[in-house]
């Protein structure tokens, strides 16, 4: 095991950086990962997409890349369904000299653990109290910085991660990404009661090598909930060899998005053919950046461009105990009552769902799907977008049609189906400010003739919304006047799109503008009648802001 091939240009993925879950109750997470496995809480922050959701990182002292454990608590969250196509499975490494020794603490604690024996290393699997799955593998790995408030001994004491375990569909295309893109070596493929085991070794040589990958061809996909592994990051030392794998990603297909500055490191994110969103995370800053060591953990920490909302922001948050220091973070409870999975819309409306449940987001994406097109294929977006603050619905239009034809026919023509199609929307929205999300609290896009009817709406609403994206539309009617005032608009199209007549998209920018609308349109060579990543990108844009004016 001495070669590390990756990809030209590239240096070999060192191995795991962290794990980040979403979790429910947030002082049920800290008791368990503080007081039941005994890592240090390092940091309290918030989540940089949704400002009113805590962040928690757990590892050794200082937090080493290899030992965080990371939790987004959404309280209320309702339960996730593990699939194919996300990470199912943490492990960290412990001494094989405290196998007894866990099997007595998890007892102690109520945990029904399951044994067994992974590449001839036994394993202790449990849930957390978010049904997440925690293995133990006793390795003897390599010791990380003890912590020395742990309630456990140094003998038992976790020794950062060992491994994740994936459910895909099928191995080879994860194969293609870690060895043939990141620089992995793969050592072996066992049985395993779900299909068969594969396992990968990052380059490091420290903790945390190893990605497991089942196979489960035809099961069904993971549904996304508390206890759902959101992404994992894998770990590189700077911010050169992190700009070279967004170039060799990039070129190689899999549309990573840009750097996104996470106070603590900085981290582009990408999904593999099965659907396992990875992260790649530089080593630094690290945490110890914005507090001393000792004090790690102790305090609410917020990335500068907060700090103006820090009132409004421990107003939102739940209060926690770290049980390290005795002090209490955040200044009051918030009780959150879950209904993930209700219907939303009117009688005969068929509304898909994804992201954050409805009755927990802040914030919320409608997305119209084009011509032909399906509420499930534009739902798709939420993943390219990958902004958790969200709820993301997608109604669907009676036989794939809002209006019979093009958006430049007489609007007498597409009635009563362009009636009826506003009618959809209108009631989505107001499903929405029925569960507490209001107009201006909206970003409402769409694709082609959903982008059309996107900007229809906005253009009728008489109410302003949080913000549209248009991906190759045009307004349908040219002669309204209701305000627009302060709305901000995304549209993008290609110069020849034979659908959205480049006159017809200016001449939609100029009635923007001149009722008040914040315009970014864009007209964009070679992209033909499709989104690219620079309209994904801005449409994100555009969608923190809205989060950033709703705490």
């Amino acid at each position: 095991m001495t070669s590390f091939p990756s990809a030209p240009g590239t240096s070999p993925v060192q191995g795991l950086h962290h794990v980040t879950v979403m979790a429910s109750d947030p002082q049920r997470n800290v008791d368990f990962y503080t007081q039941v496995l005994g890592q240090r809480l390092v940091k309290v922050t918030v989540n940089f997409d949704d400002p009113g959701t805590y962040h928690f990182y757990y590892g050794d002292l200082t937090g080493q890349p290899g030992t965080i454990m990371t939790h987004f608590p959404w309280p209320g969250a309702a339960r996730g369904v593990r699939g194919n196509g996300e990470v199912v499975a943490t492990a960290y490494s412990a001494p094989e000299d405290s196998y007894v020794s866990w099997q007595q603490r998890l007892r102690k604690h109520g945990l029904s653990a399951q044994e067994s024996t992974r590449f001839g290393e036994r394993t202790l699997t449990f849930e957390d109290p978010d049904g997440t799955w925690v293995d133990i593998i006793f390795d003897n790995g390599q010791e990380v910085q003890p912590w020395p408030a742990s309630p456990l001994p140094q003998s038992d004491a976790l020794r950062g991660f060992h491994s994740v375990t994936a459910w895909v569909d099928e191995t080879a295309a994860v194969r293609e990404l870690l060895v043939g893109q990141l620089g992995f070596q793969e050592v072996g493929t066992e049985p395993d009661p779900q299909g068969p085991r594969t396992r990968f070794r990052g380059s490091g040589d420290g903790v945390g090598l190893y990605v497991d990958v089942v196979e489960r061809a035809g099961q069904p996909r993971g549904r996304f909930g508390a206890g759902s592994v959101h992404h994992v990051a894998l770990r590189t030392r700077n911010d050169a060899e992190q700009e070279a794998y967004l170039e060799s990603l990039s070129a190689a297909g899999f549309q990573p998005t840009p750097v996104q500055d996470r106070q603590y490191f900085h981290s582009i994110y990408f999904r593999e053919p099965n659907g396992v969103l990875f992260e790649i995370a530089t080593d630094a800053p690290g945490f110890p950046a914005d507090e001393a060591v000792e004090e790690l953990g102790r305090h609410l920490k917020l990335p500068a461009w907060f700090e103006p909302q820090r009132a409004q922001i421990e107003a939102h948050v739940p209060r926690i105990v770290n049980h390290e220091y005795g002090v209490t973070i955040g200044f009051r409870d918030l009780g959150v009552s879950a209904d993930a999975g209700a219907p939303i819309g009117g009688d005969g409306i068929e509304v898909h769902v994804a992201g954050r449940p409805p009755s927990e987001a802040r914030v919320a994406m409608v997305l119209l799907h084009g011509r032909g097109g399906s509420a499930q294929d534009i739902l798709t977006l939420e993943q390219e977008i990958n902004l958790s603050a969200f709820t993301y619905l997608a109604p669907q239009a009676p036989g794939n049609t809002w209006y019979p034809y093009s958006f430049l026919a007489p609007v007498a023509q597409n009635q009563p189906h362009l009636d009826q199609a506003l009618a959809t929307v209108d009631a989505v929205m107001e499903e929405l400010a029925q569960q507490g999300i209001s107009a201006e609290r909206v970003v409402l896009g769409g694709f082609s003739q959903g982008a059309c009817l996107a900007l229809e709406y906005a253009s009728r609403a008489g109410r302003r919304l949080g913000g549209v994206v248009a991906f190759s539309g045009g307004l349908i009617t040219l002669d309204l006047e209701h305000s627009l005032a302060g709305t901000p608009v995304f549209m993008g199209v290609a110069p020849d799109d034979a659908h959205i007549p480049l006159e017809r998209f200016r001449a939609t920018e100029a009635q923007l503008r001149a009722r008040g609308a914040v315009v970014d349109a864009r007209v964009i060579p070679g992209l033909g009648h499709s989104i690219n990543k620079d309209e994904l990108d801005a449409a994100r844009a555009l969608m923190q802001r809205v989060v950033g004016q709703s705490v």
